[in-house]
């Protein structure tokens, strides 16, 4: 029997390492010079800068920029609102902006912040310096943004002290405030900040936070210290919230034995009351406390958040509760209920209760989504698949006319001098502020330049949800084709693994460590390339496409072997590990879409409905568009029972 690493997503496109890969660009004049020129501004060596070399150079204001952001704070507003409204089709301006902001807040020129300013900034230092800008100007608004920032469980930037300083000295930040964070911050772990905010209480709270160091020591007490806490029992509601979110989380069951003796009497708000209740709600679902589940089935209705609703149906599914699973199926929200997913289960729980034409009604409209639980309820009343597939035309003349737009040609350039992160920092402010007609144009021409993971993060930007054929390219193909023939594995599941893992990001590389299009581990790919008798790649060779996905191919061969030739539970794999699917098989409720909706994390289950939905794209887009003929699942798949039975004999 082998073991295998897990596999680990990448967080998006966007957590790409920004190195070159096969990016085939050819130098044009001044590019060297430009080179060495932006290598110099951001050192700050301005000597080293052939200023005639570069003039006129598409990016020629990229060193300008550096030198106006060095000459901070010193620069005047009208220099940097200047540079600003120069560069408004470019990242650059808004960067300028950024970086003024901070540095006039820094500097404590808070007039010339609020010259450059253009609303709320984004981060929080330079939200902090933009209302203590702000302050003199208008009190009102800088209450309500520094109460907002003031109201975290952890530590904020240095730039925010002033700001809570003066709020604490007029007194829109008060004691309840104070008393407040203290709590978030005991929710978050954060002693240090909840033992400086106890210095900043009065005697009126001493009750309060004795109360916090008993709770510490044994969350039951929570039915032994005072109700009131606080003047006027403000602070009850904060610390009663703050002590039942880490005694759900550690004894869910004795939580709600300790709830049922205090809540009637607590001096609390009702958002208190609800936030409490929608936890205990949660994690009695979420860890199956049957015995709480009488109390969660009274408390929902009034409680309902959609995360609790839906943890209710899954729990009625598990049961095959029928009848319940259409009770709370009425409380989800509206928009919730159009949804394919919770459609699907609508019409699985009539089609159980022997209401035919109802299972029929909801299985036709589930069956409009362009997605797993839209697929199988297609599968169900025997319609094809609705893709809702645009077919974009872009005009001659304006294909002529987008390589010469100087966002594209910014972006060419930039790729030209090995400025990857520029180019895609170019590109994506493009994509997000063109027109619609423009950001098809950029769509196009990134298919046509072969920018397979530019070209998705495009459709994502500016939403083009039905143009399949940019979102789903034909990125790779022949090496998907050819490894998925020689490991025996459907190449239109490889090609949706890959597009879930990394959007085509060749160099993708997740918080955890896993690399390239296929999102391999370093220790998974030592172990495969053993197994396969070539040489381990290291982390870097790993990158390489065609390798890549040599590794995964042979991977998910393993995972379909392992699982008798089911995709579905091989998928699975990939993402959580084969040792989790074991176990989730030997409790499983047999049929596909239950085990599916059974799967208990979160990311797997949606990992595997969109990989199992994205290979019926691909396989429709290869069939010219039609789903004619397309499977999402194989008759064994959707038939066999998902249990323990699954597993191949090791």
């Amino acid at each position: 029997m082998r073991h295998f690493l897990p596999f680990h997503r990448a967080t998006g496109w966007l957590a790409a390492v920004t190195l070159s890969f096969s990016v085939s660009v050819h130098a044009q004049p001044g590019d060297n010079a430009m080179r060495t020129a932006l290598e110099a501004a951001r050192s700050q060596q301005w000597e080293r800068i052939d200023t005639a070399a570069i003039a006129g150079h598409v990016l020629e204001s990229y060193v300008e920029y550096h030198r106006l952001r060095s000459r901070l704070p010193q620069v005047e507003p009208g220099q940097v609102l200047d540079f600003i409204e120069r560069h408004q089709d470019s990242p650059l301006g808004e960067w300028l902006r950024g970086q003024a902001i901070a540095q006039y807040g820094d500097a404590g020129r808070y007039h010339h912040l609020l010259a450059v300013a253009d609303g709320e900034p984004s981060g929080t230092a330079r939200q902090c310096h933009y209302y203590t800008a702000l302050y003199h100007q208008d009190p009102a608004a800088a209450a309500v943004g520094g109460r907002a920032l003031w109201h975290v469980g952890h530590s904020q930037p240095a730039a925010c002290d002033t700001l809570f300083d003066r709020l604490r000295a007029s007194g829109e930040i008060s004691e309840v405030d104070i008393w407040e964070r203290k709590m978030l911050a005991w929710q978050q772990g954060e002693t240090g900040l909840a033992s400086y905010l106890n210095r900043l209480l009065g005697n009126r709270w001493q009750t309060g936070i004795d109360a916090v160091e008993q709770l510490q020591r044994n969350y039951a007490d929570i039915t032994r210290i005072p109700t009131c806490i606080g003047p006027e029992c403000l602070g009850s509601g904060p610390l009663f919230v703050a002590a039942m979110h880490g005694f759900i989380r550690a004894d869910t069951e004795a939580a709600m034995e300790a709830w049922r003796k205090i809540a009637p009497h607590l001096p609390i708000e009702q958002h208190h009351l609800h936030t409490i209740e929608e936890e205990l709600a949660f994690y009695s679902l979420v860890r199956g406390v049957e015995h709480n589940l009488g109390w969660v089935d009274e408390t929902l209705p009034r409680v309902g958040t959609s995360r609790v609703v839906e943890l209710r149906i899954r729990h009625a599914l598990a049961q095959r509760d029928w009848q319940g699973v259409l009770h709370w199926f009425e409380y989800l929200a509206p928009e919730d209920q159009e949804e394919s997913r919770w459609q699907y289960w609508k019409a699985r729980a009539h089609e159980q209760l022997g209401n035919s034409e109802r299972a029929n009604v909801a299985y036709a409209l589930a069956a409009q989504g362009r997605n797993f639980f839209g697929f199988a309820a297609a599968d169900r009343i025997g319609r094809t698949y609705s893709l809702n597939l645009e077919r974009v035309h872009i005009d001659t003349a304006l294909r002529d006319a987008v390589a010469q737009w100087p966002a594209v040609q910014r972006t060419e350039a930039l790729l030209r001098i090995g400025e990857e992160g520029l180019a895609n920092s170019e590109w994506l402010h493009a994509a997000a502020n063109g027109s619609p007609q423009e950001v098809r144009a950029l769509a196009d021409y990134a298919q046509r330049r072969g920018w397979h993971a530019r070209l998705v993060q495009t459709t994502i930007t500016a939403q083009l949800w039905d143009a399949l054929d940019w979102r789903f390219p034909e990125a790779y193909r022949e090496h998907f084709v050819h490894w998925g023939r020689q490991t025996g594995v459907d190449p239109y599941l490889l090609m949706g693994i890959a597009r879930r893992e990394s959007a085509y990001n060749p160099v993708a590389l997740s918080p955890a460590g896993a690399r390239g299009l296929m999102q391999i581990m370093p220790g998974t790919a030592t172990l495969l390339s053993r197994q396969l008798g070539i040489s381990d790649p290291g982390p870097y060779g790993v990158l390489d496409p065609e390798l890549n996905i040599r590794l995964g191919s042979t991977y998910i061969r393993d995972m379909t072997e392992r699982y008798r030739g089911n995709r579905l539970a091989a998928a699975a794999a990939y993402n959580a590990g084969p040792g989790r699917v074991d176990r989730w098989l030997q409790q499983a409720p047999e049929e596909f879409d239950l085990f599916v909706e059974s799967i208990p994390f979160r990311e797997t289950r949606n990992y595997v409905q969109a990989v199992l939905a994205y290979r019926v794209i691909f396989e429709s887009l290869a069939n010219d568009g039609s789903s004619e003929g397309v499977t999402m699942l194989s008759q064994a798949e959707k038939t066999v029972s998902y249990d323990g039975s699954m597993l191949a004999r090791r």
